[in-house]
């Protein structure tokens, strides 16, 4: 039998026909409910997130094209449609990319290390083609290795993937930090060749527990990265989304969330009293 996907025990959505953009009413919806939101509240900024090319490989196996390289590519000439409209409303866009992180362990366990580095920097190519036309100051890219609480221990490390990662377009760089797994990884990148044009945005607040990380905690996480890289290029971020599937029960009591995110508040103003002198 064909297995589907890695989802083996699971019904999935497939590619079956060509790849287009055939109704951009939802989308539509998202952004003016997200300008509604912003204009209660007048925020310096908000970002609307977005699947990469990449991940849909991942999460709507292909079942029409020759291979996945055509896949990859049909996908990032549709999605290019999507990535505009968010820019062009205004928000920052945000390319959520597990397919360089959580990829490595599932759909592509298989492979060795250079393998899938080899697919992800197709993926980045993906990703770059359908953003040309976007300033890389107004996108930032989620590196992701699976928004769940697990063991981790078949994660590919930061080290490793950082290097592609880097040659996407988007200006910002978010990633997983305060988890066990990867909250050491602030070292790491202090050997790393970052460029200047490059914004970090590690995630400080863990979105799989139910632990409320205390400011003072997340203000030396903030640090950590400000010392190596500068104040000026550091945005303190969530680990992942708290609510990555539709379910009726998500992993953290929305209670705790907003808990999480005014200890996240508190502590960016602690770092920032710190890392400015004040």
């Amino acid at each position: 039998a064909r297995v589907t996907s890695w989802f083996t025990r699971e019904a999935v959505p497939c590619c079956t026909g060509p790849v287009i953009y055939q109704d951009s009413q939802p989308l539509l919806t998202d952004l003016d409910n997200l300008a509604a939101a912003c204009r209660a509240v007048n925020p310096v900024e908000a970002f609307m997130n977005s699947a990469s090319p990449g991940v849909l490989t991942k999460f709507v196996p292909n079942r029409y094209y020759p291979d996945e390289d055509a896949y990859v590519e049909a996908l990032a000439n549709a999605l290019k449609v999507e990535y505009e409209a968010i820019v062009n409303a205004g928000f920052i866009l945000q390319i959520d990319a597990p397919d360089l992180g959580s990829a490595r362990h599932n759909q592509y366990q298989h492979l060795s290390d250079d393998d899938f580095l080899r697919i992800a920097e197709r993926n980045i190519a993906a990703l770059n083609h359908a953003t040309a036309d976007i300033a890389p100051e107004a996108m930032r890219m989620h590196l992701c290795w699976g928004n769940y609480e697990g063991p981790h221990t078949h994660d590919i490390p930061l080290a490793k993937i950082l290097g592609v990662a880097l040659r996407a377009r988007p200006a910002g760089l978010s990633f997983e930090a305060a988890n066990p797994r990867h909250a050491h990884e602030w070292e790491d990148l202090r050997d790393a060749k970052i460029t200047d044009d490059k914004v970090l945005i590690p995630g400080v607040i863990d979105s799989t527990t139910n632990f409320v990380e205390h400011p003072r905690l997340i203000a030396q996480r903030i640090c950590h990265y400000a010392d190596s890289f500068g104040r000026e290029r550091v945005i303190a971020g969530a680990y992942c989304g708290f609510a990555t599937f539709a379910f009726v029960n998500n992993p953290v009591a929305p209670s705790v969330v907003w808990a999480k995110l005014a200890a996240l508040a508190e502590g960016a103003r602690i770092a920032t009293d710190r890392l400015w002198g004040e």
